[in-house]
């Protein structure tokens, strides 16, 4: 499970969230936001789940998965999209929103104004075959 806010300097804080009742010693989220790095990213096990919060660049799509104790990859059920990755197999995608700047309290919002909590980008798979 993923959850996202705004981070700062415009960042995107994503919340990366494995179950409790998911057994491991060790869980990791790998992705493009670390290189693929295995271990550089490890969860850590609190009464609400296995969980690692990363800030991320705002309006952008990330590949992930999770790697459990070393040796097993599992994607999140609970992703953004996915797409095929060159093993056979899916990786999860996060999009991280843009949120927009919010305005100064001086300034009146007339009935024309729409405002919006983010805008979400469009997430494109292009296929490599």
């Amino acid at each position: 499970m993923i959850t996202k806010r705004l981070g700062r300097h415009g960042g995107v804080l994503v919340t990366f969230v494995v179950p409790a009742s998911l057994w491991a010693d060790t869980i990791c989220v790998v992705g493009d936001f670390n290189r693929w790095e295995e271990q550089a990213t490890p969860l850590r096990l609190t009464e609400n789940g296995w969980i690692a919060t990363l800030e991320l660049e705002a309006g952008r799509s990330y590949q992930y998965r999770y790697l459990v104790n070393g040796v097993e990859w599992h994607i999140d059920w609970n992703a953004d999209a996915y797409v095929p990755n060159r093993f056979g197999g899916d990786n999860s995608v996060v999009i991280t929103p843009d949120f927009l700047t919010p305005q100064p309290e001086d300034k009146k919002a007339s009935s024309n104004d729409v405002v919006l909590p983010f805008v979400r980008p469009q997430l494109r798979l292009i296929s490599s075959g």
